[in-house]
């Protein structure tokens, strides 16, 4: 179990696939007991949830972005996407912020 690729997966860089992951995984959203809270190499605090593959251990910063796209999430929204693909899960409040706009 050891032998786990480790990956920090920020909102900019979550795929359809590691959003799945995490809401299979928290279908019901996280609590404060599902938060790891480390310091990455810059001596920056960081607070995550742990998703697992047979062969990847991602840790995903929890925000306000990831809980808004956990909360409204469809796996119809990502079909049309490859799974490891970051440009299809959006900024959930740019794409508010444009909709308002129009």
């Amino acid at each position: 179990m050891n032998d786990l690729k480790r990956v920090i997966v920020d909102f900019k860089k979550l795929t359809p696939e590691v959003l799945k992951l995490t809401v299979e995984r928290y279908p019901d959203g996280y609590g404060d007991g599902d938060i790891i809270s480390f310091r990455n190499a810059k001596g920056e605090r960081i607070e995550a949830v742990e998703v697992l593959t047979d062969d990847t251990k991602y840790l995903v910063k929890i925000s306000e972005k990831l809980e808004y796209t956990m909360e409204n999430y469809d796996k119809n929204d990502y079909e049309d996407f490859d799974d490891n693909d970051p440009e299809a899960v959006v900024d959930p409040f740019t794409e508010l912020n444009s909709n308002e706009e129009e």
